[in-house]
């Protein structure tokens, strides 16, 4: 069983270190919410069973490349998101600001992915 509390703390850490990030969310593989926030204005169950929809769409196109998909990056007009897998069970779904790099939200989003799927 998901440790839920432990997750939130996990959130709430990656936020407060890292300003940029404006919504962290972890979501089941089967697209159901486990913890975190969503972006305001969002129907939330259509948002999180999406991510997992386009984060297992990425997977499967590039299953054959015999390589580890490391993220997915959406580009927005005033924002942006990525998606990482979270363990076996799970994928964390970050929305931040457009100025952080993609190499520091990349960064930030596998470490706290790693620490997410041993809290699954």
């Amino acid at each position: 069983m998901a440790k839920y509390m432990a997750i939130e703390e996990t959130l709430g850490e990656l936020k407060k270190t890292t300003p940029s990030v404006y919504e962290a969310t972890v979501v089941s593989r089967s697209g159901m919410h486990i913890a975190g926030d969503s972006p305001k204005g969002v129907h939330l169950e259509t948002f999180v069973a999406m991510s997992a929809i386009l984060l297992g769409a990425a997977e499967t196109a590039t299953s054959e490349l015999k390589d580890k998909l490391q993220f997915v990056l959406v580009e927005l007009t005033r924002s942006r998101m990525m998606l990482t897998s979270a363990g076996s069970r799970a994928l964390l779904v970050l929305t931040a600001s457009d100025d952080v790099s993609t190499e520091e939200l990349a960064e930030t989003a596998i470490k706290y992915s790693e620490m997410v799927s041993e809290q699954i």
